[in-house]
């Protein structure tokens, strides 16, 4: 298999055969996913329309739920893919529309577990934002969600979870003995980037990497040593004797690295949230003579909404935002200007083809050197 002549499935060499479900919230990946895995099928000699079988989880007047899987899983190599971020959903409870939350979304998850019954030959699942993955730690008498949730799945019979850019990937030790992928899709973002700005070139002379504090450090180091730029680094300092909505607060962001005058900027991170902090580092940068600014997050989910970054990207101090489509993005935040969403469906369709062959991934795609020829391309 190889990159260049797309993974061709061959339903002899195969696991067992392939299954897709698709939890709500997460129809319209799972869809281009499918298309790919067809395509591919096909290219192989197997003729199909789709993979993908049909479940769902219907609600009870009172609120119950209960999972429900429509055709056949029996000997199937299953993969579930959900969307845990996706706030969209709804459903009827007494009378009005309850969003579904995170816990929502991993109770369905859990139910269509329940209802394969043990019949499927093996169980992925296919989780881009880890469920209780910013509860990644414990610093004082509180639980800890991700671990414990993992532990849940593993105990359920579920053989493999691929996610993409977690919070903390370290969550993983809470499950040594399961097959546990974390995913950075460094080279769709920076082909996406290369794709939407105008007059981009990522050389050492005019683009560097900031990260937007320590704990987002080794996903920046991974874009900077891939670019061969240099990189510079804010921390966060705090005033530890408060704490608001379950943190202390961030009194500055103190930066650390050589100079960023005149320079392009990208930072990246998991998740855009309330987005404060990415603003609050684009302020000092620019104070600082940064030329453009690029933010990244994995999940740009905007829980404030999008009003500071109109206005931000109105007055010159953001440039652009890109985020993927692992998870919900409402259509406001798409219709934004200064918002690029990149398409991952492809990569995640290359981890199920060769997690259903039992290959590595780095025998079907090598991010490394995909970049290198994106550099050579466009520098």
């Amino acid at each position: 298999m190889s990159i260049n002549n797309e993974v061709l499935f061959d339903h002899q060499t195969n696991v067992a055969p392939l299954g897709l479900i698709t939890m709500a919230g997460a129809t319209e990946l799972g869809n281009l996913i499918d298309s790919y895995l067809v395509k591919w099928a096909k290219k192989g000699g197997y003729e199909t329309d789709s993979f993908q079988i049909v479940a769902e989880c219907p609600r009870f007047a009172s609120g119950d739920g209960k999972g429900l899987i429509k055709s056949t899983v029996r000997g199937k190599d299953l993969f579930i893919i959900t969307d845990m971020g996706n706030y969209s959903v709804t459903y009827d409870y007494f009378g009005f529309k309850n969003a579904m939350s995170p816990d929502d979304h991993f109770q369905d998850l859990k139910r269509i577990i329940q209802a394969a019954g043990g019949k499927a030959h093996r169980i992925n699942v296919i989780m881009p934002i880890l469920y209780g993955g910013r509860q990644h730690r414990r610093s004082y008498r509180e639980s800890l969600d991700c671990a414990v949730a993992l532990q849940e799945l593993q105990a359920m019979g579920v053989a493999n979870i691929v996610t993409f850019d977690a919070h903390d990937p370290r969550v993983s030790n809470a499950i040594p003995l399961m097959g546990f992928d974390n995913v950075i899709p460094s080279y769709q973002v920076l082909k996406a980037m290369f794709e939407s700005i105008e007059d981009f070139h990522a050389t050492k002379d005019t683009f560097m990497v900031v990260s937007p504090d320590e704990g987002a450090l080794n996903r920046n180091m991974l874009y900077a040593s891939e670019l061969g730029v240099d990189m510079g680094m804010f921390y966060k300092r705090r005033d530890y004797s408060k704490i608001v909505d379950g943190r202390n607060p961030i009194v500055a962001h103190e930066y650390l690295g050589n100079s960023v005058e005149g320079k392009d900027v990208f930072i990246a991170d998991d998740i855009i949230s309330s987005g404060e902090s990415v603003l609050d580092i684009a302020y000092e940068l620019k104070k600082r003579g940064a030329k453009r600014i690029f933010a990244y997050a994995t999940y740009s989910i905007f829980t404030n909404g999008l009003e500071k970054f109109d206005k931000a990207y109105a007055d010159g101090f953001i440039s652009g935002v890109f985020g993927t489509n692992l998870t919900y993005c409402s259509p406001a935040l798409l219709e934004r200007k200064w918002f690029h969403q990149v398409d991952v469906s492809k990569y995640v369709a290359y981890f199920i083809a060769s997690i259903n062959h039992d290959v590595s991934i780095s025998t079907v795609i090598d991010p490394h050197e995909r970049i290198e020829q994106l550099l050579e391309q466009h520098n």
